[in-house]
């Protein structure tokens, strides 16, 4: 096994994001980024610098970097002298980050809809680019796409702080739905989903948009409504 070293994560800039990484890193990262969400590279499945390397044709160091970003996803668990593994996905996880971001999402959105004018044409620039995705059946350009929906509704709630809170919980619902859900999903459904809630925001009605994103997060997958039937208050 390759021995790996470990270094502090990339300090953070403005709004707690790292700084951005380099175009080979960006790459290493996106490709194993994929595999994680799609469930190519498996929950605790060990990756070791030296054979991603040799599959990037890239230095150690570029992998490094790749992971550490992956890390400050929570996709990858990196632990001195054991190594680097796909971090797990299990339900437990699931529930806990889905309810945070349920929470989350419907109490900021009033806040958003202060200011809709300005967020309304990146939500149908970002659900036009799922839809493109989902005909070229990229699941994963899809996730990403997805989640800058939910992304930019939020950051138009002007609430920074919270906002690697929701970035994590999206990604980890992305993939746990992934992973969890049958083949052959119906990726244009999917992105269709989203229309409901731009038509709330469009509309100016606050409780219809909250509605709309209720209903979006709890049934993103089989665990939502088995979650949200128990735990949400009616």
């Amino acid at each position: 096994m390759a021995v790996e070293s470990f270094q502090s994560p990339p300090q953070s800039g403005s709004g707690g994001r790292a700084r951005p990484a380099s175009r080979r890193s960006q790459t290493v990262f996106t490709s194993l980024e994929r595999d994680i969400l799609l469930g190519t590279l498996a929950p605790n499945q060990p990756l070791l610098e030296l054979e991603i390397a040799s599959r990037f044709n890239c230095s150690q160091g570029t992998v490094r970097e790749a992971l550490l970003q992956l890390q400050e996803e929570g996709l990858v668990l990196r632990m001195a002298h054991r190594g680097t593994r796909v971090a797990d996905c299990n339900e437990d996880d699931a529930r806990e980050l889905l309810l945070v971001r349920h929470d989350l999402e419907c109490r900021a959105i009033a806040r958003t809809m202060t200011r809709p004018v300005r967020v309304l044409p990146t939500l149908r620039e970002e659900l036009e680019a799922m839809r493109e995705a989902a005909r070229a059946e990229d699941e994963y350009r899809l996730s990403i796409h997805d989640r800058r929906f939910h992304m930019a509704l939020y950051e138009a709630a002007d609430l920074p702080a919270v906002l690697p809170i929701l970035s994590r919980c999206l990604i980890h619902n992305h993939r746990y739905k992934i992973i969890n859900s049958s083949p052959n999903r119906a990726l244009t459904e999917t992105a269709d989903r989203h229309v409901v809630i731009i038509e709330a925001i469009a509309a100016g009605d606050v409780e219809a948009a909250r509605a709309a994103l209720s209903h979006h997060i709890a049934t993103i997958g089989d665990l939502g409504p088995k979650i949200f039937d128990r735990n949400t208050p009616r």
